[in-house]
């Protein structure tokens, strides 16, 4: 059942559909909203995000064994993600992980949490771990700076686009020069019963705001950038979501392969699209390389200050100078695209020279 933020009865709030509904996608002045949020100056409700606990002195050691992730000796207060993936290295589950030195938080999409915590559930055995549902009980606040008036709640940062401790970038830009370092992001857990208590009378921008951001910092999102076959080297999230020297875990055989010996089959991309157009294409549309289809526009956004912009998958072999098309039923749009995943990402092993200039740690 979809929550319903008490946010939606804000003047001018119009309700966001799909894996956003709950929420407002905008409160009457979209790219007002998403100019103030960038700059910090507004926050976003995402009180439809799925919250899961873990706790229990196994939970840290536990999750470990079970992700793409190492979270042995993750300190209170300290951020990360985590994947929990197929044996073929599929992802299933991706989760904004923080733990408080009693319990670690998992910050999922809204459709995530029911299966999250039942998967885990089935996967703790004779270990000292509980797990819990919280989605009723917890709500999230959105911003892209730090909020000291809530310097006591538990808060999320998103980690991107630095490379964390065993990662590795596939992008061909340097942390510094990744549009997403101008993107800081917090996530802040407030009790759902103080949700408006807690905003007072700071400035809203809606989740179409957050989406728009997030598009232009290149950052995948489940649900919107993955599929049933998605694996995490096709959305730079080596970087980020996987420790490529921690113990074994479900999946690790297809990330250490694909990562070490072979390519990614597809390719996660930018694309600006015309703006001379009155419309944006639906997420879902086709991505065209003359008339052939190459990929899919994962997700679409109108930015405050580079206009019309989406986030695709496409087929790895796609040359990252062509000018593709999205077509959404019979209108065309014409998309330059901008190259997140090098076309030769992975392959690590014997490599000499190539697209790919990714760092690692």
């Amino acid at each position: 059942m979809t929550i319903k933020s008490p946010l939606l009865s804000r003047p001018g709030a119009v309700e966001a559909g799909g894996a956003d509904s709950g929420v407002a996608s905008h409160y009457g002045e979209p790219l007002r909203e998403q100019r103030a949020l960038a700059t910090g100056t507004a926050v976003v409700d995402l009180s439809h995000r799925g919250v899961v606990t873990v706790t229990g002195p196994d939970r840290l050691s536990w999750l470990n064994t079970l992700s793409s992730q190492q979270v042995t000796n993750l300190q209170p207060g300290e951020s990360s993600e985590l994947l929990l993936l197929s044996v073929q290295g599929r992802i299933e589950f991706d989760a904004r992980v923080v733990d408080d030195g009693g319990s670690t938080w998992l910050i999922v999409e809204a459709a995530e949490a029911m299966p999250l915590a039942e998967w885990l559930n089935k996967m703790k055995f004779m270990l000292r771990v509980e797990i819990a549902d919280v989605s009723d009980d917890w709500a999230v606040l959105g911003s892209t700076r730090a909020v000291p008036e809530w310097s006591a709640l538990t808060v999320w940062q998103d980690p991107w686009p630095h490379v964390s401790a065993g990662g590795y970038a596939y992008s061909v830009v340097g942390e510094d020069a990744h549009p997403g370092a101008e993107r800081p992001w917090f996530e802040y857990l407030v009790p759902a019963a103080e949700l408006e208590a807690t905003l007072g009378d700071r400035p809203l921008a809606g989740v179409s705001a957050a989406e728009a951001l997030r598009i232009a910092a290149w950052r995948p999102r489940l649900g919107a950038e993955t599929d049933d076959k998605t694996i995490p080297h096709e959305l730079d999230l080596l970087r980020t979501a996987v420790h490529l020297a921690k113990g074994c875990y479900k999946g690790q055989e297809t990330i250490a392969r694909v990562h070490n010996l072979g390519h990614p089959p597809r390719r996660l991309v930018f694309l600006q699209l015309d703006g001379s157009q009155h419309t944006m294409p639906v997420a879902g549309s086709p991505v065209l390389l003359g008339e052939r289809k190459v990929g899919t526009a994962t997700s679409v956004a109108q930015h405050y200050e580079m206009g019309p912009i989406a986030l695709a998958v496409i087929k790895r072999s796609v040359a990252p100078d062509e000018i593709l098309t999205v077509m959404d039923g019979e209108e065309p749009y014409t998309a330059a695209q901008e190259v997140i995943v090098a076309p030769d990402a992975g392959q690590v092993i014997g490599r000499q020279t190539g697209f790919l200039r990714g760092t690692h740690k």
